[in-house]
């Protein structure tokens, strides 16, 4: 049955056996633990934002394979447009949630299997992009969430996988059956585990001839036997059970995705759901397609962010009566002027994407991994000035338990007053949202999110396409006619 409402996906997860180490807990109520609500929330969200007439144009695409109405995180980018209006969409849904929406790594996962499958069918005559298909299809049908899982733990990084000490440091197949494979290893950071009903597996570098077992995507339930997920620790987490909500900042929704690490003990996957297995020459391409699928999003989706810190930031300069004062106002053209850059690199890179032989849609590559290095520093400027208007209060800020003791709380809400008419508690509310969103996690995310700035750095220099330019040079300089 197609999930359609937030409440119909959390009954679709609570039908679902995951399992999340936490705190030294095993929880299995993951739906309604308050460690997790936040972000089951999010991805609640976007269930409720399709629904809604404002929003869904966004939010829905027509399917290649049935030309039904779909869920646009299920959706194969079928042209400019689709890549545009993701981006759009991510922008809008960070707006009004101010949180990691934590299915963009499925989104990006699943048009990247799709280009890669077809590749490697035209090469080799496999059958993965049919398997490949019908997956999409159930998932397009059943409306369910997809969540990405690349990044091996990669133990001492100097070295290849088939080189590390122990081989399990990077995912592998360890025994191949008539009716599927055997896997075993771990992958880190992974987005959305707590919301999730698939994951699909890709590598997370390119390979050799010899690291053939480690040349596998496959696709499987979140809660399959034999994957111990264990959730990582975050900013301010705890606070998460706590009562009240000042101190939460963005109580209704997690602030980043919920990453876990995820050890395969043995599992085993049935051949339909396996979409490479040993083919070491596409490891690369699925890196590097999914790397700019994924980096695309990040002027958007930190963008959306980025608003709502803006407007926090501009809340608290209200609340102290200085919004008027010329530094104030430079301060805050300066984070406006900051968010639409990184949301220009977003509309740039989807404006210049183009149709691959699959007949799914790229973004382009290399404006991509710009908007992604972009991020890696502009979200930590945006946060400084956030920070910069906001105060000191913003880290000596006493607790919301301490603001509402019989005994104490009229002394905070009496001296911790802003200007006439704006009550103690709004102001201390905008200051918990603005350290929510400006330190932390989430800007360990901006940097790290869709891989390291160097990594970007290093497609920069791939697709910078410098012997064109230096022909350019030479013929300019007049150099080209030279003779030696």
């Amino acid at each position: 049955m197609s999930i359609r409402t937030p409440e119909e996906y959390r009954d679709s997860l609570r039908q679902l056996n995951t399992e999340i180490w936490a705190f030294g807990e095993k929880i299995s109520d993951v739906v309604d633990h308050p460690l997790f609500v936040p972000h089951v929330n999010a991805v609640a969200a976007t269930y409720e934002f399709s629904l809604d007439p404002t929003t869904e144009d966004l939010m829905l695409a027509e399917s290649h394979l049935t030309s039904k109405k779909i869920s646009r995180f299920n959706h194969i980018h079928q042209s400019v447009e689709d890549l545009l209006k993701k981006v759009k969409m991510l922008r809008m849904i960070n707006q009004k949630t101010a949180c990691c929406i934590q299915r963009c790594a499925g989104m990006d996962s699943l048009n990247t299997g799709h280009i890669v499958t077809y590749d490697i069918d035209q090469k080799y005559g496999t059958n993965y992009h049919e398997r490949f298909n019908k997956y999409i299809q159930k998932v397009q049908d059943e409306n369910i969430v997809v969540i990405g899982a690349m990044t091996d733990v990669k133990g001492n990084r100097a070295l290849k996988p088939s080189k590390q000490k122990d081989p399990d440091l990077y995912l592998h197949v360890v025994e191949e059956r008539e009716d599927g494979i055997v896997v075993k290893g771990a992958k880190a950071h992974l987005t959305g585990v707590t919301g999730a009903h698939e994951v699909l597996v890709f590598p997370t570098a390119a390979l050799k001839d010899d690291e053939k077992d480690y040349a596998v995507v496959f696709s499987m339930p979140v809660d399959t036997p034999g994957v111990t997920y264990i959730f990582g620790r975050q900013s301010n987490d705890t606070r998460k059970t706590e009562q009240g909500e000042i101190d939460k900042g963005n109580a209704q929704f997690a602030t980043v995705g919920g990453e876990c690490i995820a050890v395969f003990d043995n599992v085993f996957v049935p051949w339909e759901s396996v979409y490479m297995h040993g083919e070491t020459d596409f490891a690369g391409k699925f890196v590097e397609i999914f790397a700019a699928s994924h980096r695309q999003n990040y002027g958007a989706c930190k963008g959306g962010i980025a608003d709502v810190l803006i407007g926090a930031t501009y809340l608290t300069a209200k609340y102290n009566g200085v919004e008027t004062a010329s530094h104030i106002k430079d301060k805050l053209v300066e984070m406006i002027h900051l968010v639409e850059t990184l949301y220009s690199g977003s509309i740039a890179c989807s404006s210049e994407g183009h149709k691959t032989a699959s007949g799914a849609y790229l973004t382009n590559i290399l404006l991509a991994n710009v908007t992604k290095q972009n991020t890696t520093r502009l979200v930590y400027e945006i946060g400084r000035i956030a920070q910069d208007i906001g105060g000191g209060i913003l880290a000596t800020q006493p607790a919301e338990e301490d603001f509402r003791h019989p005994e104490i709380g009229g002394l905070i809400d009496k001296y911790l007053v802003g200007v006439d008419g704006v009550p103690t508690e709004a102001r201390l509310r905008v200051h918990r949202l603005i350290e929510c969103l400006s330190s932390g996690t989430a800007l360990v995310e901006a940097m790290h999110g869709a891989g390291s700035p160097q990594a970007q750095r290093v497609f920069m220099l791939r697709q910078g396409n410098l012997g064109y330019k230096e022909k350019l040079a030479t013929k300019i300089a007049g150099i080209d006619s030279l003779k030696n």
